[in-house]
C-alpha cells in the first residue's frame, strides 16, 4: 500500500495512547482530548511523534470544537497540511479517517449521502436492503468523524445538504417510511471540512452553512529550520519507499527550501523585493521537487541530487499557473543567487540556463 491512512501507518503508536489514556473522553471519542492532541503533536515520553508541524493551540481549538456539534472548517493557502491535519484528528477522535468526501465540480448529494443499489430497488423497492450508506449518512449511524476534502469546489446546493444533520443532527430519507425513513446522528458523529482561501471564490458557502462551521486556520510554516526538517524527513521517507538508498542532501534540501520561501513570499534573505508566482510554491510542493530531486540524481547518476536537479525539477512545478512564472524563476536565479556564498548556491546559479524556454 503507497499511502495507508494515518490509524494504520501509525497503529501501534494509538494503541499506546489508549492503553495509558486516563482522562475523560467526550462521548464516541476513542480517545480523551489530551490523549488526541499528544497524537498530533506528539510525546516523547510516550514515543509518539510529531505529526503536524504547527501552532498547538490550533490543535487544541479543533479539538474542543469536535468535541460540540458544530463543524471544523480549516481553511488556508494549498499545501499547508489542511488534509493531513484533518486525517490525524478523525484517526485520534474515531480511530478511522476512511470516511472521506473529495469535493469537486462533479460531487454529487448521492455521494455525500446515500444512493441506492437499483437492482434491488427495482426488484423490491425503497428499502434498508437497498439503500447504499455513503460517508455521511455512515458517519451519523456509527458516530464518527466524517472528512470533506475541498468542500468549496462543490456546487452550493450539493455543501447545503449538511445544513441538517449539522443543526439538528439527523439526516431525512424520505424514499423509506417509519422508523427508518430518519437517520440520527450517534455520539461521536462530526465533519472536518477543508477549503483552499485560494479556491474559496469557486463556490462560497452560503451564510447558514458557515454558521455551523467553526474556522481555524492553517498557515504556512514560519520558521525555516522547522520546514527545513520537515522537507527533510518527508523527502527522505518517501525516498526510502522509492528505492533509494542515498539520503538527501542537507545542503542541497537548504537551497531548495530557501528558493521556496523567497520566491513563495516576494523577499530575499536579505532584504531584496522581487516577484512573487502565482503558482503554490508550499512545503508539500517543496516535499514533492525533492523527492524528484533525489529521483532524479539516485537513477540517472546514483548519487543524491545536486542544486542542479533542483532547476531541472523546479519548471514542473513553478509553471502550472501562468508562463509568466518561468521568467520569474529565471531572473531569480539570474539575479538573486549569485551573490549568495555555498557551493550549492553557486551550482543553482550556474545551472539556471537548465530552465526550459
Amino acid at each position: 500500500m503507497q499511502r495507508p491512512p494515518a490509524e494504520v501507518r501509525y497503529a501501534e503508536e494509538l494503541r499506546r495512547l489508549r492503553d495509558s489514556d486516563t482522562a475523560a473522553r467526550p462521548p464516541g471519542w476513542v480517545l480523551s482530548v489530551q490523549a488526541a492532541r499528544r497524537f498530533v503533536v506528539g510525546d516523547p515520553a510516550l514515543d509518539i511523534s510529531r505529526k503536524f508541524v504547527g501552532d498547538p493551540s490550533l490543535i487544541d481549538r479543533a479539538l474542543i470544537t469536535l468535541a460540540t456539534s458544530r463543524g471544523l472548517m480549516l481553511v488556508g493557502e494549498p499545501g499547508t497540511a489542511k488534509s493531513l491535519l484533518s486525517e490525524l484528528l478523525a484517526a485520534a477522535v474515531s480511530g478511522d479517517s476512511t470516511l472521506t468526501i473529495q469535493g469537486g465540480a462533479a460531487t454529487t448529494e448521492d455521494q455525500i449521502r446515500y444512493s441506492w443499489n437499483y437492482a434491488l430497488l427495482v426488484a423490491d423497492g425503497p428499502s434498508t436492503r437497498s439503500l447504499v450508506p455513503a460517508p455521511l449518512l455512515r458517519g451519523m449511524a456509527e458516530g464518527r468523524t466524517v472528512r470533506f476534502e475541498e468542500i468549496t469546489r462543490c456546487p452550493l446546493e450539493v455543501q447545503d445538504c449538511l445544513l441538517s444533520p449539522l443543526s439538528d443532527r439527523v439526516l431525512a430519507i424520505p424514499e423509506l417510511t417509519g422508523p427508518d425513513a430518519m437517520v440520527f446522528a450517534r455520539d461521536g458523529f462530526s465533519i472536518i471540512a477543508t477549503a483552499n482561501t485560494r479556491d474559496r471564490g469557486v463556490n462560497d458557502m452560503s451564510s447558514a452553512l458557515k454558521r455551523r462551521f467553526n474556522f481555524e486556520t492553517v498557515f504556512p510554516i514560519a520558521d525555516l529550520h522547522t520546514e527545513l526538517n520537515l522537507v527533510a524527513a518527508e523527502a527522505a521517507r518517501l525516498l526510502q519507499r522509492s528505492g533509494v538508498t542515498a539520503a538527501p542532501r542537507r545542503d542541497v534540501l537548504e537551497v531548495l527550501v530557501t528558493t521556496f520561501r523567497e520566491l513563495r513570499a516576494g523577499e530575499t534573505a536579505r532584504g531584496d523585493s522581487m516577484e512573487r508566482l502565482s503558482a503554490v510554491m508550499s512545503t508539500a510542493e517543496a516535499v514533492s521537487v525533492a523527492h524528484a530531486v533525489g529521483l532524479r540524481g539516485w537513477f540517472l547518476r546514483g548519487e543524491a541530487g545536486t542544486a542542479e536537479d533542483i532547476v531541472a525539477c523546479l519548471s514542473g512545478t513553478a509553471a502550472k499557473d501562468s508562463p509568466d512564472d518561468l521568467a520569474k524563476v529565471r531572473r531569480y536565479l539570474a539575479q538573486q543567487v549569485s551573490w549568495r556564498n555555498g557551493e550549492q548556491w553557486q551550482a543553482l546559479h550556474q545551472a539556471r540556463h537548465l530552465l526550459p524556454g
